[in-house]
């Protein structure tokens, strides 16, 4: 069943107010995903094959799930219960009516994720989720899925990186942003957004964020996949 994508025109319209994961924003944000994630249809199929792997048959939680379209790519792969966790109303909305028209059993649930109760879980995904905590919070949330993961459950942990080198942080962001404007995005889009996301979207080094898995407990920490200033890590407890 294919759902088309309403074209993610927001940035075009001067904006009063930070960027925030409202209704405007869900109504548009598969297109805004696509055009705005380098290599997102193939780090979501990496994703797929790692839990695949390590989580076939367990509980799988979805942190900042939004519309629901990892959990939807991965309910023919694994057998065990799939949950959805959103703090925005609306992409619980959009993510629900996704799931009921593929007929896919697939719970979600409008929560935050610092305090949801979660239960024992083989999987844990948290795209481009976490840099959207503040930074002093962020051991406690990966210390809480540590310990809500069985022997041997994963974490995989997608992020929007920086570089502590100010010349390749630059060199980087213009990349990006190239990246971005091939994709169809103006210049006045492009800096209008970073300027609505700026303190909240908070971006960690490389290094920063494996120090952060490892010392929320995990042992087993990799790195499966970069471009650039995007990363996703794979964490085995």
């Amino acid at each position: 069943m294919n759902h088309t994508k309403s074209k993610d025109t927001i940035f075009q319209q001067p904006q009063s107010q930070k960027f925030a994961f409202d209704e405007h924003v869900a109504n548009v944000f598969d297109d805004m995903l696509e055009r705005s994630i380098p290599y997102y249809r193939d780090t979501q199929k990496l994703c797929v094959d790692f839990l695949e792997r390590f989580a076939s048959s367990g509980r799988i939680y979805d942190l900042g799930c939004s519309t629901g379209n990892m959990l939807l790519a991965l309910r023919e792969h694994v057998s065990g219960e799939l949950i959805g966790l959103d703090s925005s109303p609306a992409m619980i909305e959009k993510a629900r009516a996704k799931a009921s028209a593929y007929g896919a059993a697939i719970s979600f649930a409008c929560a935050d994720i610092m305090d949801f109760s979660y239960e024992c879980a083989q999987g844990v995904i948290a795209n481009y989720t976490l840099q959207f905590i503040r930074p002093p919070l962020r051991l406690k949330l990966l210390a809480r899925i540590y310990a809500a993961l069985e022997s041997k459950g994963i974490l995989l942990l997608s992020e929007k990186t920086i570089s502590h080198s100010a010349l390749l942080d630059s060199a980087l962001i213009a990349h990006y942003h190239h990246y971005k404007a091939i994709n169809g995005y103006t210049k006045g889009e492009i800096a209008a957004k970073r300027e609505a996301l700026e303190n909240v979207l908070v971006p960690y080094s490389m290094e920063e964020n494996l120090a952060l898995l490892r010392e929320a407990g995990f042992v087993h920490v990799e790195v499966l996949f970069k471009w650039a200033n995007f990363a996703t890590f794979i964490a085995v407890k």
